[in-house]
């Protein structure tokens, strides 16, 4: 089985086990929400789009918006969601595509976005470049993904060594730290503008959902201080412009 047809089966379980659940809710779309600014006119590439939540919220505010992911299955359930949500005109704009290497010309994007993505990639530094080539010159990057420096990180150390042989849940995921992912995004050519970060846990029980903080998360000050520390790290970064 390809890794491609693996992610095929998880998104079908993911969908069948929450039919309604609504992506774009998901705490690292609302970083973004809250700094991409008006999008209006702007041509915008969501990578790993899934349900196209977020796609749909993009083009009621004015983007011509593509989205692309490696699932057939993942670009299945959200063409149907987007068909039941009036919107089934953004169909023709969703595109089966490998993040390593995406089938849109260069320079085609203003804006690219990718949440919870490069983690699940095998060469994320290939894809970060290919975000980089896609991308207009002074075009933007708006990326987030899973940062194990926290006491989420050191549980994970816990779980792998009292159970050696657990399973990820998705067919590929890999762990990795903030320095890590601001190496790999200034390799590929982007300039960090802004990092910033989200949910804040702390697993005090083992076998126990881990403690959270919203009132944290609400602080913004707070939260960009301890953003090295979040769950879910969060990178804005540009494209040089030609000179």
């Amino acid at each position: 089985m390809s890794l491609r047809t693996e992610y095929d089966a998880w998104h079908q379980r993911v969908y069948e086990s929450d039919p309604e659940h609504e992506d774009a809710s998901s705490p690292w779309y609302d970083l973004v929400r809250k700094t991409i600014g008006p999008v209006m006119g702007l041509q915008i590439l969501e990578m790993a789009c899934g349900r196209c939540g977020f796609v749909r919220e993009l083009a009621r505010a004015g983007a011509s918006v593509a989205g692309c992911d490696f699932s057939f299955s993942a670009l299945r359930v959200g063409k149907s969601k987007l068909a039941e949500s009036g919107s089934k005109n953004l169909c023709d704009r969703l595109v089966q595509g490998d993040a390593q290497r995406l089938p849109f010309a260069d320079g085609s994007f203003d804006v690219v976005i990718s949440c919870e993505t490069i983690e699940h990639v095998p060469d994320a530094q290939s894809a970060l470049n290919e975000m980089h080539r896609v991308a207009r010159p002074g075009g933007r990057l708006f990326l987030t993904t899973p940062n194990y420096l926290n006491f989420m990180g050191l549980y994970e150390i816990y779980a792998i060594l009292r159970h050696p042989r657990r399973k990820d849940d998705q067919p590929f995921d890999r762990r990795q730290w903030f320095p890590q992912i601001r190496r790999c995004i200034r390799r590929a050519g982007w300039v960090i503008l802004y990092s910033d970060g989200t949910v804040h846990q702390f697993p005090i029980i083992p076998g126990r959902n881990p403690l959270a903080f919203p009132k944290l998360e609400a602080n913004r000050t707070l939260r960009r201080l301890l953003s090295p520390f979040a769950y879910h790290y969060f990178v804005i970064a540009r494209k040089p412009s030609v000179r």
